[in-house]
């Protein structure tokens, strides 16, 4: 038996527009393939520098914490013992007293900052005292009082910051504890202070909102003249291998 086909004249004509399509596809393979790359390269140029922008707001970020949140000096604690028997010369053994302060000693600003805790054996008052070498001046807090006072620095008694530094170092090992001796300083208030922002930045984040005077020294060979009508306060505190009282009179 002989099978005939019979083959449909519409396929033919198909197939040239099969054929064409597939030519069109075909030409236009490679500029899809061009696009899909250049899209590829994209994303990941976008991707590395979302990445990169990250990292640096993680290393600002941290530096930023560092910089308000981690101490950013070094505090020491020291402790002295004094004796107040202005003869050194009696046969009596004098009676020591400790005193203990922490500073805050700041080489690069050139400035001291004292913490005077409230006394154990002494009627002084607590107070925080800043020396600006700079500016050359001393500022006292009394913290009993809520006053500040203003008087230029001594050099004479102050140590400078990096004899200071030593100073402490050698008093918080424990091991130096130096029996030493008072000496005694007298303060008049001539002025009360205005503006304290023309004083240093320190002199002014530690005295701004209180009431601020300008201390005078006080001749010790000057008369006597009013002195029962001042009021005074004490504040003891060191800055040397000696400890200084600090006698602050207001009328």
């Amino acid at each position: 038996m002989v099978k005939i086909a019979f083959s449909s004249p519409f396929a033919h004509k198909d197939e040239p527009k099969k054929d064409a399509a597939e030519a069109l596809v075909t030409d236009k393979d490679p500029e899809i393939a061009t696009h899909g790359n250049e899209n590829s390269s994209g994303r990941c140029l976008l991707t590395l520098l979302g990445l990169a922008f990250i990292l640096a707001g993680v290393v600002v970020g941290g530096a930023c914490i560092y910089k308000y949140f981690m101490p950013k000096h070094k505090v020491y604690r020291g402790e002295m013992c004094y004796f107040e028997n202005e003869n050194q010369d009696r046969a009596i053994e004098p009676y020591f007293l400790p005193i203990a302060e922490e500073a805050d000693i700041r080489e690069d600003d050139n400035i001291a900052i004292i913490d005077v805790p409230v006394p154990k054996f002494s009627d002084s008052d607590p107070a925080a005292i800043v020396h600006d070498f700079d500016r050359l001046l001393t500022a006292y807090l009394d913290l009993q009082l809520g006053n500040c006072y203003v008087i230029p620095l001594n050099t004479s008694i102050v140590m400078p910051p990096r004899n200071l530094m030593d100073l402490f170092a050698k008093l918080a090992t424990g091991s130096y504890l130096p029996q030493t001796y008072l000496v005694r300083e007298e303060m008049v208030v001539t002025e009360e202070i205005d503006n304290v922002s023309d004083l240093g930045i320190f002199i002014y984040q530690l005295c701004v909102g209180k009431e601020t005077f300008r201390l005078q020294r006080r001749d010790q060979r000057t008369g006597l003249q009013k002195r029962s009508a001042e009021n005074c306060h004490t504040i003891r505190h060191f800055e040397n291998s000696f400890v200084v009282e600090t006698k602050i009179c207001q009328q």
